[in-house]
């Protein structure tokens, strides 16, 4: 191959990585959206159930389950109680806000008969 020829097999590759690096970058986010809606999933649950076990306890299931959760969700949760049912929702942290709603988790956990 001439030395031209190799240096147009090098342009080229350039020229396709740098085209790819958006897709890669995409792939990326969607990868980390999809692993913030299930550790949002997984602390709504635990959030849901230390609710409950307040509530068995006869303490405050609200307080309780905002207390399992860690301190960057608080503030993106809600809790809501019903007799004896916890329900947690909680919104993920997303790079497009507007997914926030979207990938929102929802648990919820039965204290049991009265």
């Amino acid at each position: 191959m001439t030395r031209d020829g190799s240096r147009s097999a090098r342009g080229q590759a350039s020229i396709e990585l740098v085209a790819l690096l958006p897709v890669a970058a995409l792939v990326a986010l969607a990868i980390g959206q999809l692993l913030a809606a299930g550790a949002a999933r997984e602390l709504a649950g635990n959030a849901a159930e230390a609710g409950a076990a307040a509530l068995l306890q006869g303490g405050d299931p609200a307080a309780a389950a905002r207390d399992a959760l860690p301190g960057w969700s608080r503030e993106r949760t809600t809790v809501h109680v019903a007799g004896r049912r916890v329900e947690v929702h909680v919104r993920p942290r997303t790079v497009v806000p507007v997914l926030a709603g979207r990938l929102e988790a929802s648990a919820a956990a039965d204290a049991g008969p009265p």
